[in-house]
């Protein structure tokens, strides 16, 4: 041993630890280097395919908002003309003109309903518009949250709602052209 201590090698060893990895050690190493967020696709994911869901009522008995436009709403296939109430088990038609015609008579219909309605979507047309702070008041002094949107969101927010099972309705005054 006299003769590699002459030569220093005791001193490689000691350090050689610190150098030299071996085993796991390099792997996990290698991982600890190469560890990133890519932003980007690369090679094959260009070209794989997307995939889509199509959110539908799980029953005829759960109502489900499929479309709407300037002249009124598709509501489980049926053809809905202008303003609309959407009830658990039935559709109305909502006599408002605007949101400006909304009062405590024009809402009265969804507190006096068996069941409960616990959340009220309310769809106020293209831009979400400030409910009259007593009529809002008012549903809730009845039970009633009401969720004021515009009327995409609102018809959404109902979707959703309503495939939760919770019990919900909409008003809804359709969008301007």
């Amino acid at each position: 041993m006299a003769p590699l201590v002459s030569l220093g090698l005791p001193l490689l060893r000691q350090t050689a630890p610190r150098l030299v990895k071996c085993g796991p050690a390099i792997a996990a190493h290698a991982w600890q280097q190469s560890r990133s967020h890519r932003l980007s696709p690369t090679g094959d994911e260009l070209y794989e395919k997307t995939t889509m869901t199509r959110i539908e009522r799980d029953s005829a008995e759960m109502m489900f908002i499929e479309s709407y436009s300037s002249l009124g709403f598709i509501i489980n296939g049926d053809r809905v003309v202008g303003p609309c109430a959407v009830l658990p088990k039935s559709i109305l038609q909502w006599n408002v003109a605007s949101y400006k015609d909304i009062s405590v008579e024009s809402l009265s219909l969804f507190h006096l309903l068996v069941p409960k309605i616990e959340i009220l979507v309310l769809g106020t047309g293209d831009r979400v518009q400030r409910l009259d702070p007593a009529i809002a008041r008012f549903m809730r002094q009845k039970g009633v949250a009401v969720e004021v949107q515009d009327t995409a969101n609102a018809c959404a927010t109902f979707n959703f709602l309503t495939s939760e099972r919770r019990v919900t309705a909409a008003a809804l005054i359709p969008v301007s052209d």
